[in-house]
């Protein structure tokens, strides 16, 4: 059986390079864009929650429903990448860590890699990207606030940074056998370190050893840039070169790293 595995994580966190680079094994399905998978199960479920008929039924007979919905939706997952030959598959989809639970009640043999970077260079590289499209506004209106405004609202619990924070801020307290279907990728590792990282992730997920070659990246599929307007571009390239690092106003970098100090203590630790 195909093995399923969910990219996830923070937004401008290395995830396009990631399944570029999970693309280059030959035992890896990876096609590199988002996938509506994960928004599609979600809607399934909110879609039966609220079906009269479907109600009704888990009145007369529990288990039997509720069997009927686990093995469709368990099946819809399966059969979306049902062309697939290869023993992994991965699909890409920043909320798969919000719902990790559901889907490990659907796959218990999934896994998820969440992508992490340090927030002040998340927030850098957006704002970096606005100034050079800075005729075009944001899909969520964020053109006409100044840069500490566009900052807050970034980080708002349902905005492009402040959505993927809070199913992040909650992994503690997910139960210890979920951890273990969890795979932590710091950005700034796999632009420093990426043929020990891929192969610390090759392992992980049970396929053979393979050792990349960081000059030599094969491009994958091309995501719709246009659809966020520009603001949030899936950029790729045929060799990993790290990123300058991008200047944050230091009363905004000050602000993230107090509101969000968790979020440092738990993926970025400094050394004792």
């Amino acid at each position: 059986m195909t093995q399923f595995v969910g990219v996830t994580g923070l937004p401008r966190a290395g995830s396009t390079l990631l399944c570029q680079l999970l693309a280059q094994h030959p035992e890896i399905h990876c096609e590199g864009h988002s996938s509506p998978l994960c928004n599609t199960l979600l809607g399934i479920r909110r879609m039966v929650s609220d079906d009269q008929f479907f109600l009704s039924q888990l009145d007369s007979s529990f288990t039997n429903s509720y069997g009927h919905l686990t093995s469709a939706m368990q099946g819809y997952l399966r059969g979306w990448h049902h062309n697939c030959k290869k023993p992994v598959v991965i699909d890409k989809n920043r909320a798969w860590l919000h719902a990790v639970e559901t889907l490990l009640h659907i796959e218990p043999e999934a896994k998820l890699i969440v992508c992490l970077r340090d927030l002040g260079q998340i927030y850098g590289s957006i704002e970096a990207q606005h100034q050079k499209t800075i005729l075009l506004d944001f899909i969520d209106h964020l053109a006409d606030y100044d840069r500490f405004g566009r900052a807050d609202m970034l980080f708002a619990k349902d905005k492009a940074i402040g959505a993927p924070l809070i199913s992040l801020h909650a992994v503690p307290d997910l139960p210890k056998h979920v951890h273990e279907h969890l795979f932590f990728l710091r950005f700034e590792d796999l632009m420093v370190k990426p043929v020990e990282c891929m192969s610390h992730i090759y392992n992980w997920l049970g396929v053979s050893p393979m050792s990349i070659d960081p000059e030599k990246i094969k491009f994958s599929a091309q995501e719709s840039d246009s659809h966020y307007h520009m603001k949030y571009p899936h950029k790729q390239s045929t060799h990993i070169t790290p990123p300058k690092r991008h200047e944050v106003p230091p009363r905004i970098q000050a602000l993230i790293e107090t509101a969000y100090a968790w979020y440092y203590q738990m993926y970025y630790p400094k050394p004792s």
